[in-house]
């Protein structure tokens, strides 16, 4: 016996749902405008120590530098329009669409911006996220992360410590020994091959 065919009337609960995916929708496209500090707004950086790094990932040694400040004008000019968009802007690539998210290579990630040793290959693992994902920076004194309530929900952003540069977010998910999963945007980094 044939079975009817399902009504292809949309439920109530859809209807019920469509305003909070609509405001998620804006809030996603929405790319919030980051207070610079006031030493940023005079064109100069506070100075701040980073560990340098070579591209095998072994550590060279501390630095002490001016973080380096620029204007969105400046800034469109050395980057790619989605790098621009995602690094400096606060703005996410799409899960499985970036250049890295599927790299195995034996290298160091850097800044996109300013070329500073965020992340090494040792450290990062296959989250299933479709992002790049490290279990612990390739030094905490390369990276900075400050709370992030966009989106409707509290995360952690983590961001370049030379540059502000937006990285991605921090989450206590990953694996041992952190047990904490930098979620990293491909565009914010470039792979140095080992």
């Amino acid at each position: 016996m044939l079975q009817p065919l399902p009504s292809h009337r949309v439920p109530r609960r859809a209807f019920l749902l469509m305003p909070l995916a609509a405001g998620a929708l804006v809030a996603s496209l929405y790319r919030r405008e980051r207070k610079m500090p006031d030493a940023a707004a005079k064109g100069t950086g506070t100075e701040v120590d980073l560990v340098a790094f070579d591209d095998k990932g072994e550590r060279e040694g501390t630095l002490h530098v001016q973080q380096i400040v620029k204007s969105d004008e400046e800034w469109r000019k050395e980057l790619a329009p989605d790098e621009f968009a995602v690094a400096r802007k606060a703005g996410t690539e799409r899960a499985f669409t970036g250049r890295y998210w599927d790299n195995h290579e034996a290298g160091l990630y850097r800044c996109v911006c300013c070329g500073t040793a965020l992340f090494r290959s040792d450290e990062k693992f296959d989250s299933g996220t479709g992002w790049p994902s490290f279990w612990a920076p390739a030094a905490e004194e390369n990276v900075r992360t400050e709370k992030d309530d966009s989106l409707f929900m509290e995360r952690i952003e983590v961001l370049c410590k030379k540059c502000n540069a937006h990285l991605g977010h921090l989450f206590p998910d990953g694996p041992r020994p952190t047990g904490m999963r930098y979620c990293i945007n491909s565009c914010s980094l470039r792979f140095a091959k080992a």
